[in-house]
């Protein structure tokens, strides 16, 4: 694991009054949120809200046209690949592995930048102690794997950057409730065991809760409440969002 560097705070990553826009169209308006060094951040709210555009403008993967990306105090402006060496390692939505190759190729494409091989080794090993099914089927190829275990495959990719902080994009999007329970586990264990902070996009309100420690809950590209799992749990908020009267 390597050493974090957080602000005065804590905050290890944060959007300040981020605006996104697509020609016309408005994405995100004046967006603030943060995650801290050791914590989860849930990002929630209904289909269109904007959730998934706050970790592609992170990423340097949607159009910012006002506010600014920080990573540790500072303007975070390069390209996606410098991101990732930089620390924050993105899971993106439908898992995206590669078909064709074995599951251990799969998970070396997650650290394409590093030359040592022993260094290759030692995070191969360590990603496949936390998936032990990872290491079963490592010889084969990720086609054969079931949605649940490409999904583990897709964590486990993002793993071997190393990252500080873990960017995933609707992790349990189309799996079975059984899968469901047991990615939300490994997201925690990840969280705990390696002191990983992950900021996650989630449309399963109720897990992303159990397991966040910090929660913002996005409306038409802005946030409408900032606060704990409980705060979200306290108020009305999201029956107003899902609604249609925030």
């Amino acid at each position: 694991m390597r050493e974090t560097t957080e602000s005065t705070d804590g905050t290890l990553l944060e959007l300040v009054s981020v605006s996104v826009s697509y020609g016309a169209v408005s994405a995100l308006t004046d967006v603030s949120v943060r995650v801290r060094g050791g914590e989860v951040a849930a990002v929630m709210g209904p289909n269109g809200a904007g959730k998934s555009t706050v970790l592609r403008a992170i990423m340097g993967l949607a159009p910012v046209v006002g506010g600014e990306v920080r990573w540790k105090g500072a303007r975070l402006d390069m390209a996606t690949h410098d991101i990732v060496k930089h620390g924050i390692s993105f899971v993106p939505q439908g898992r995206r592995v590669f078909t064709h190759l074995t599951i251990s190729e799969n998970l070396e494409m997650g650290c394409l930048f590093v030359d040592d091989r022993a260094e290759k080794q030692r995070r191969l090993d360590a990603v496949m102690e936390l998936f032990p099914v990872l290491h079963e089927k490592r010889r084969d190829v990720a086609s054969q794997m079931s949605g649940g275990q490409q999904q583990m495959l897709a964590l486990g990719r993002g793993l071997m950057a190393d990252p500080e902080v873990l960017l995933l994009d609707e992790p349990t999007l189309g799996l079975a409730p059984i899968v469901v329970r047991e990615v939300f586990r490994k997201v925690s264990e990840i969280n705990e065991r390696l002191g990983t902070s992950i900021f996650v996009v989630e449309h399963n309100i109720r897990g992303a809760l159990d397991i966040a420690h910090r929660a913002y809950v996005l409306d038409k590209g802005e946030v409408v409440h900032d606060g704990t799992p409980q705060t979200v749990r306290d108020t009305d908020i999201l029956t107003q969002v899902f609604l249609g009267s925030a």
